[in-house]
């Protein structure tokens, strides 16, 4: 007799959205996760930073339409305190906002700018083992004529932080190339226990940037910052690069599209379908449309006059390449 496979494990679902561009984006992800997956049986918290001393602007989404949107959507609002990081290093939300989790509840963290495919709830994750998403390119370090190499400056990471490198070298990269080392796009993560993934995550990002070694002297932690203290937190809890289990990720289950011009530009047949179905609805439609890459791009043709001007088959190999084409056509909005 044939055992059943097991049910994946509950799980809480976080992203951070503030006032402006993430809490359109917040609206889209948390529509997309009902149409996708309709029985997911976690809860989805949107965190939000608060007015405070780190912000010269109050940074929480205020639209009643919209927060009423994703009530709706089933998402639970948690204000957080910026303590590190606020306005001058925005990036840093995702670590500070760790902390409304329950501690000890595994959790998976999505930028806002991704959109659910497919059933998240179907995914086998390993919470023991934490990962995050490698749909990424050699953005840090940056390599100078005359300064350390990327052997040097990972090991010097490592050491600060008594850990061993070794064990997260991939060996079938060339060495003295930025793939040999662990590296992340921290768009996703996930991990058994946000208190202490998150305390670890904020100490070490705040020793790095307030105490950098020297081999990162030249080196540019804007906004690089939380990529380049990730693995190392990973690395620290068990984990590593993500298995053939995890391919749901930056694959059929979530695209992390990063722009809708982008989106437009090089993701899947079906990722489109999935956007314009869940921005369709007149009360989505009425909320959204106030942001204007969203009526530019989605409503009003922008989006396909993008999608025409590339082959989804043979896509130049750098984003950037893309964006550049995009801004050369006038469709670039961000």
């Amino acid at each position: 007799m044939t055992a059943k496979p097991k049910k994946a494990k509950p799980f809480n679902l976080l992203i951070v959205a503030q006032h402006g561009r993430l809490a359109y984006e917040a609206v889209i992800l948390a529509a997309s996760l009902r149409a996708a997956d309709p029985g997911f049986p976690g809860r989805l918290i949107v965190a939000h930073p608060v007015r405070g001393p780190k912000w010269d602007i109050d940074p929480a989404p205020r639209q009643a339409p919209l927060l009423a949107l994703l009530e709706g959507f089933g998402a639970e609002l948690r204000p957080f305190e910026s303590r590190a990081f606020g306005q001058s290093y925005p990036h840093g939300n995702k670590i500070e906002a760790l902390s409304v989790l329950p501690p000890g509840e595994p959790f998976l963290f999505l930028d806002t700018d991704t959109l659910i495919t497919g059933k998240l709830s179907d995914i086998r994750f390993d919470f023991d083992r934490p990962s995050a998403s490698m749909r990424r390119e050699g953005t840090w370090p940056r390599i100078e004529l005359y300064g350390p190499g990327y052997d040097a400056i990972w090991r010097a990471l490592y050491n600060r932080f008594g850990l061993e490198i070794e064990p997260t070298i991939d060996r079938s990269q060339p060495e003295e190339y930025w793939a040999r080392y662990l590296y992340f796009n921290a768009g996703w993560f996930f991990g058994a226990d946000p208190a202490a993934f998150g305390r670890r995550f904020l100490d070490w990002a705040v020793a790095l940037r307030d105490d950098p070694p020297a081999e990162l002297i030249c080196q540019p932690l804007d906004p690089w910052l939380d990529q380049a203290v990730l693995p190392l937190v990973i690395h620290s809890f068990g984990g590593g690069r993500p298995g053939p289990e995890l391919a749901g990720l930056d694959g059929d289950v979530t695209c992390h599209y990063r722009t809708f011009p982008m989106l437009y530009a090089r993701e899947s047949d079906a990722v489109v379908q999935m956007l314009e179905s869940v921005t369709a609805p007149n009360r989505v439609k009425k909320v959204l449309k106030e942001y204007e890459p969203i009526l530019r791009t989605v409503y009003q043709g922008r989006g396909a006059r993008a999608r025409a001007l590339f082959d989804r088959e043979h896509l130049p190999k750098r984003e950037q390449m893309i964006r550049n084409r995009l801004r050369k056509a006038g469709l670039w909005m961000r």
